[in-house]
């Protein structure tokens, strides 16, 4: 390759990543200024602008109804597959229902699962000190919150880290090409709309209201949902246990999380399917966890032991009766 044809490829390359996110050398990509990347983030700059859209395609009942089933839907993806399967592998599962539910989570534009998962098991051994690339404490509020995943050297999978999620084929398509799930989603909403905008006008959508109310909306809603687990989660609220790291529990969150708010639970540990860990800690994640079971879809969850409930405890909590 000559030196010009070599430039032209590096310039190229933020586009190529958007396609193709495994393109490039991954060193190359670690070795480079812990900045925001503009080129490569120019489609969640865009998710964003485009939610203002609403003030020309308005709203209607099934469009808002619809961002919000998949808000719900999807956080359920990140928190309940994403979250605990892929990162702590607190259940078992099928292949197939590995791979669609992957494919789900990858819908909401949060990259692929074995990133991801990566990411977050990178976040629990080093968690809130120096090399926590989305530590509060270290980097500030806006830093972990959203700027940490759009820098270069977070860019590339680890795959050193998710090696027994790298073996599977179907995972390592998914993550290579992660922006074929959420492209899908918005045709299929494009339609959905334009074909109940035609068949049935008297409920008011349209392609366009329904793609940025069901997609551009609810993705926006979703991302920083997520993200509020990095930054808010580290910040603010009640700590149970005493952990070597800043993580809180907060009623609120866990509601905006479907039970992913129960934070300093979880770094408390880990390794349980359920982070609400009473009865009074709304979980949903884990209520539809045990609904799965019931069907067989999942198995082997994880419980909470004893010993982890009252262990390390800073001190005693007054229960509800």
């Amino acid at each position: 390759m000559t030196s010009t044809t070599h430039q032209i490829t590096r310039r190229l390359r933020p586009l190529i990543n958007w396609f193709d996110s495994w393109a490039g050398d991954p060193e190359e990509h670690r070795r480079a200024p812990d900045r925001p990347d503009w080129i490569r983030i120019i489609p969640l700059i865009a998710f964003h602008l485009v939610c203002f859209g609403v003030i020309w395609v308005g709203w209607s009942p099934v469009a808002v109804g619809t961002a919000v089933a998949l808000y719900f839907i999807r956080m359920f993806a990140i928190t309940g597959f994403y979250h605990r399967y892929f990162s702590h592998r607190t259940f078992s599962t099928s292949r197939v229902a590995q791979f669609l539910f992957a494919f789900l989570g990858a819908t909401s534009a949060q990259r692929g699962p074995l990133w991801w998962a990566a990411h977050h098991r990178k976040h629990h051994r080093h968690a809130d000190q120096e090399c926590d690339v989305h530590s509060p404490r270290q980097h500030g509020f806006l830093w972990s919150h959203i700027l940490w995943f759009t820098t270069r050297p977070n860019f590339p999978t680890d795959l050193k880290v998710v090696k027994d999620l790298a073996r599977y084929p179907e995972l390592r398509w998914l993550d290579r090409f992660d922006i074929v799930p959420p492209t899908l989603l918005a045709v299929a909403l494009f339609g959905f709309g334009s074909a109940l905008g035609a068949w049935a006008p008297e409920l008011g959508t349209s392609g366009m209201q329904m793609l940025i109310w069901g997609f551009f909306i609810s993705t926006v809603a979703l991302i920083h949902g997520t993200c509020t687990i990095n930054s808010l989660a580290h910040q603010f609220g009640r700590r149970r246990y005493d952990t070597p790291d800043d993580s809180r529990n907060s009623f609120l969150l866990a509601l905006l999380t479907l039970g992913e708010g129960w934070h300093n639970n979880h770094h408390h540990f880990p390794g349980s399917t359920r982070q609400g860990f009473y009865w009074w800690e709304i979980d949903i994640t884990h209520w539809l966890l045990w609904l799965l079971s019931k069907t067989g879809i999942i198995w082997r969850m994880h419980p909470v032991p004893e010993r982890a409930l009252n262990s390390n405890r800073i001190a005693p909590e007054a229960r509800p009766s």
